[in-house]
């Protein structure tokens, strides 16, 4: 039997570009999961909404890290929007 498995790549292994593309890419991923956690409070009962508060504010603390970092490094909206972009185009090619 043949084991498939997708090899990590480390941080420190990337290359200073690569690092701000998976930092944009980060920055996309957390805040569409900050969109369906508040649809899905939306539509939330009895203990489920306490779940989905605490969801919330653990993704906007890694979106505010995420885009704290972010600025440090000098990079833009546009910059975002760009991958944002290159990203949605892929998934429609594919």
């Amino acid at each position: 039997m043949e084991d498939n498995f997708v090899q990590e790549t480390f941080i420190e292994d990337m290359e200073e570009r690569e690092k701000e593309i998976e930092l944009i890419k980060n920055i996309i991923k957390t805040r569409k999961a900050l969109k369906n956690v508040d649809k899905n409070f939306e539509y939330a009962q009895d203990d489920l909404v306490d779940y989905y508060i605490y969801e919330m504010k653990a993704n906007q603390a890694k979106l505010n890290y995420l885009i704290k970092i972010a600025k440090m490094k000098g990079i833009t909206v546009d910059m975002i929007n760009d991958i944002k972009y290159r990203l949605s185009s892929d998934e429609e090619v594919g």
